[in-house]
């Protein structure tokens, strides 16, 4: 047995668990009577879910949720100590961990297909990534869309001056494509499909899916506070809360009718038809452990980074609470 092997033997003999540079202690099982959460979400994409899936029932805590838009304001309600737990992009734990907070990833889910796709002003058509060249295109500091970007521009040869990246809140993007703004957005479910429908009469056009297919893969997280995961009681009820939600969104894939019925209809006025086409566009579901998303994860840092939006390279690992492997394991063995 190796050094390393021995003192991660040692270490769960003693109820710990290795961190990144030190041992913490394992998480607590038991939820106390009392135990209240509140959870970030975006569009009430994360209640919704919770609550149709039946997975909210199961829970032991009191879980409330809070609606945000895009990943800095919720950083902004984690600041000032207002959330214990956030369902976010791939982004938002950088830009904490840049910022200096500590707020960790417990969980995550990929997806086989992208979380944004690139929208075109009415009457300007795109063919391939490298049409973005001189285009100006929205930019999301902090959120999802800013790997996005920064991936398509790299795979395309081009670098942020061969374009004009326009910083705006995640929830002014639809309108900056749909009036002309801005020639580019990077669009996610439900409005793009919104977007392409309600204004296909004017033009209204999007980066071919043959071309999108070449960004990478969705990726979000549920990240908490470590003030949170310091507490017993809410560390048992995010552990608890993990473990659900996974469940949760396995219930979204196969009962497909019944989620498109709660969210995309009732919560966000969509048809039918075109509620299926996007639960249809977002492919499949998994959930790695968080110990073999640390190289990706590394890989969006050093991105982020190379175009200068970081103020030094980050270390991946800091980002992540790995005791939260075991539950993950235990869900998808």
């Amino acid at each position: 047995m190796g050094l390393l092997a021995a003192t991660l033997a040692q270490l769960s003999l003693l109820g710990l668990s290795a961190g990144p540079g030190l041992a913490q202690p394992a998480l607590p099982t038991q939820v106390p009577k009392g135990t209240k959460l509140v959870a970030a979400d975006q569009n009430e994409a994360l209640q919704t879910l919770m609550r149709a899936s039946g997975a909210q029932d199961k829970l032991s805590s009191t879980v409330t949720y809070a609606n945000f838009l895009g990943g800095p304001a919720i950083l902004e309600a984690f600041r000032a100590g207002a959330l214990d737990l956030a369902s976010v992009g791939n982004t938002p734990p950088i830009q904490a961990h840049a910022a200096g907070e500590r707020v960790l990833i417990v969980a995550a889910r990929v997806s086989s297909e992208t979380d944004y796709f690139f929208a075109a002003r009415p009457g300007l058509k795109l063919a391939t990534l490298e049409d973005l060249r001189g285009k100006s295109i929205t930019y999301g500091e902090g959120t999802g869309r800013q790997p996005f970007v920064l991936n398509a521009l790299k795979l395309a040869g081009l670098t942020k001056k061969d374009v004009k990246l326009v910083p705006l809140r995640a929830g002014d993007f639809p309108d900056a494509v749909r009036t002309g703004q801005v020639d580019v957005a990077a669009l996610n479910e439900p409005h793009f499909s919104r977007y392409l429908a309600d204004f296909a009469d004017r033009g209204a056009s999007a980066l071919p899916s043959e071309q999108n297919r070449r960004l990478p893969k969705s990726l979000s997280y549920l990240y908490a506070s470590q003030k949170a995961l310091d507490d017993p009681a809410k560390a048992a009820a995010i552990r608890e809360f993990v473990a659900n939600w996974i469940d949760a969104n396995r219930w979204s894939r196969s009962n497909a009718d019944a989620w498109i019925d709660s969210y995309y209809v009732k919560r966000q006025n969509l048809k039918p038809a075109d509620a299926r086409k996007i639960v249809e566009s977002e492919g499949d579901f998994s959930f790695p452990l968080l110990s073999s998303l640390i190289p990706k994860q590394q890989s969006l840092i050093d991105v982020i980074f190379e175009a200068g939006d970081l103020p030094k390279r980050l270390d991946a690992r800091e980002e992540f609470d790995l005791r939260f492997d075991d539950v993950i394991g235990s869900k998808t063995n």
